[in-house]
C-alpha cells in the first residue's frame, strides 16, 4: 500500500513552506549565534516535527555553540505540513548562521523503536570522532546507509563555511525514551575535544 502525499513533499524550498504556513502560529524559528564559536547545531525540524530533536540539539549546543532551530508548532499534522527536507532546506537565517560556521551538526529524527544513531553527512572524520563517543557512552549508533547517509552537498548538513558536516538520524525509541544524556555527552565530547 502506498502512502498518501504528504503536503510537504512538494516543497521546493522554504518558500514554499512560508507560502503556505505562517511563522509564529503553525512554527517557529530559534537562531542564536554565539560569537567566537565555529560550530552550528542545526535542528531543522524540532518542535512537533520530530519530537525530541529540539531539546537535543539545544543541549548539544549549550552557551558554547550556535543554534538554530526550525520548531513545528501546530496542535496536529506537523510533520505532514512543515516537514522540508534536509537537501531542500534553505531558510535565510539558517544559511546566514552556517555561513559563519565550520562545523556543522544537524539532528533529526527517524522511525525505529530499537534505541540507536544513525551517523550521515559529508565530514568523515567528525562522524568516527562522534561514534567513538558514543561507544564510550554506550550508544548504539552506525554509519548511515542509503536514506540517511546525507552526501548530498544540498544536505544542510554539508552547507556549512567547509562543505562538510555531519547528520544524526535518532530514532524514535531513543528519542522517546528520555534517556538521549548519552547521546548529548557523545557529541559534546566530538566536538570539544
Amino acid at each position: 500500500m502506498q502512502r498518501p502525499p504528504r503536503q510537504s513533499d512538494g516543497y521546493k524550498g522554504y518558500d514554499d513552506l512560508a507560502r503556505a504556513y505562517e511563522e509564529g502560529r503553525d512554527y517557529s524559528v530559534i537562531c542564536i549565534e554565539r560569537p567566537g564559536s565555529r560550530v552550528a547545531i542545526i535542528g531543522p525540524h524540532g518542535g512537533k516535527i520530530e519530537r525530541g530533536t529540539s531539546d537535543v540539539a539545544k543541549a548539544i549546543a549549550a552557551d558554547d555553540f550556535h543554534l538554530y532551530l526550525l520548531e513545528g508548532i501546530r496542535k496536529s499534522g506537523n510533520y505532514a505540513a512543515l516537514h522540508l527536507t534536509s537537501t531542500r532546506f534553505d531558510e535565510p537565517r539558517c544559511l546566514l548562521l552556517l555561513s559563519v560556521s565550520d562545523h556543522v551538526v544537524t539532528i533529526h529524527g527517524c522511525l525505529g523503536e530499537t534505541p540507536e544513531v544513525q551517523i550521515g553527512g559529508l565530514d568523515t572524520d567528525l562522524k568516527l570522532r562522534i561514534r567513538g563517543e558514543l561507544a564510550k557512552n554506550h550508544v548504539n549508533a552506525v554509519i548511515a546507509e542509503g536514506r540517511f547517509a546525507a552526501r548530498q552537498q544540498s544536505n544542510i548538513c554539508n552547507r556549512g563555511r567547509s562543505a562538510i558536516g555531519v547528520q544524526l538520524e535518532l530514532s524514535r525509541g531513543l528519542r522517546l525514551s528520555g534517556n538521549t544524556e548519552g547521546v548529548i555527552t557523545a557529541v559534546r565530547a566530538a566536538l570539544l575535544g
